[in-house]
């Protein structure tokens, strides 16, 4: 066990300063098993596979929510439950019937033996830092039964981990805290920034768009200040954002949700709503997207990211991603990266695409980190898609 996951298995989101500190290929083995069993279920039948990857955020992008999905596929919020709690279902009976994929990992990850405790705190850590918190009950439950938990276990320790996460959301502004705080805390973000170039910028909205999940369940909302209203939220992550924008003596006031940005992967068109944009004491506005640090990179987000910076160019105002980490997106494009974990990975791509098993032994032989494989997938542009894993130049 590395360093990374040993501290991953002591440390509780209300305990996290800093994305990096859980993110490890262990983790990312977890999602790539998940991914694999869904790609198998998606053979008889597709739409399952579909929904379930978004539910579950298995291709890197955010979960989605019931209600989202009941609107995609024109049915009613109970009904998309109804078929992801099936589709989960027979998931879980195909692998335990044909032993495909190994379940090991899950086992090695999430032990029987474990204090209750001890499961919530690293489950949380794990949602917290990779931005799951739409699908958190559903993950934790879906993990744990996979290791070999009993049902009734499974369902309460996953009933645990929604508890936790339905208490941030309802304590508000007491939502967990990164490093940042205090009136200048925003100034290394800003500085961050990627800044338009020509005249004044457009007005602020004075509220967000309204979405098909706007008053969806699983969303959270805290009083700010500086909007003079309620404003919502989708993760502790976002919530984090919001309470650091609404301290900030940088900040005139902001609106979360401030436009749709419309944008197209592999000829599948999508529909994206920034977490917030913030107008300044300076005059400029700043949009700034929620992407944590251990999903930067992967291909969709970094199509919907580029759709977002152009559509702030034309508004005339900054864009900003904010990781959850003091790594920020300029800080990884130049993140120094070994020759010795470099060059082999680029060596091997040179001859065609890295599927996941190869690829977890090529970093286990050579040491590469995953924010370091972020930053080599920046800097080259290569195309990382998850769900199921696959890297290629691009």
């Amino acid at each position: 066990m590395d360093v990374t996951t040993s501290r991953e298995h002591h440390i509780g989101a209300e305990q996290l300063d800093d994305v990096a500190a859980v993110l490890s290929f262990a983790l990312e083995e977890i999602d790539e098993a998940l991914a694999v069993m869904v790609a198998d279920q998606a053979e008889d039948r597709p739409r399952d596979g579909a929904l379930l990857t978004a539910r579950l955020g298995l291709d890197g992008e955010r979960p989605s929510t019931l209600t989202l999905l009941g609107a995609q596929y024109e049915l009613s919020r109970d009904r998309v439950r109804q078929i992801y709690t099936r589709a989960a279902g027979q998931v879980y009976r195909r692998v335990r019937a044909t032993a495909h994929p190994d379940t090991a990992v899950f086992a090695a990850r999430y032990p029987v033996g474990w204090s209750d405790e001890r499961l919530v705190r690293l489950l949380l850590a794990e949602i917290y830092a990779t931005d799951c918190d739409l699908a958190a009950q559903d993950l934790a439950y879906l993990k744990l039964r996979l290791a070999g938990h009993p049902l009734q276990d499974a369902k309460r320790l996953a009933g645990f981990v929604f508890q936790r996460i339905a208490g941030w959301q309802q304590r508000g502004r007491n939502h967990p805290a990164g490093p940042e705080s205090g009136a200048g805390a925003l100034l290394p973000l800003l500085r961050r920034a990627e800044w338009a170039r020509h005249g004044t910028p457009e007005p602020l909205p004075d509220n967000p768009i309204h979405t098909v999940d706007t008053a969806d369940e699983a969303r959270g909302s805290m009083a700010a200040t500086k909007p003079g209203r309620t404003v919502t939220f989708d993760t502790a992550l976002e919530a984090r954002l919001l309470r650091l924008l609404d301290e900030s003596e940088q900040v005139r006031t902001f609106t979360e949700r401030p436009i749709a940005v419309e944008y197209t992967v592999d000829d599948e068109p999508r529909l994206h709503h920034p977490t917030v944009a913030a107008h300044l004491t300076d005059g400029r506005t700043v949009l700034v997207d929620v992407v944590p640090l251990g999903r930067l990179a992967c291909y969709p987000n970094l199509v919907r990211l580029a759709a977002t910076g152009a559509r702030a160019r034309e508004l005339g105002w900054g864009r900003l991603v904010f990781t959850g980490s003091a790594i920020g997106e300029p800080d990884l494009r130049e993140l120094p990266v070994p020759a010795s974990s470099e060059h082999p990975l680029r060596n091997r791509l040179a001859r065609g695409p890295l599927l996941w098993p190869e690829f977890r032994a090529l970093t286990a032989e050579t040491g590469l980190e995953p924010t370091q494989f972020n930053a080599l997938v920046l800097r080259h542009g290569w195309r990382w898609e998850r769900g199921p894993f696959r890297l290629a130049r691009g």
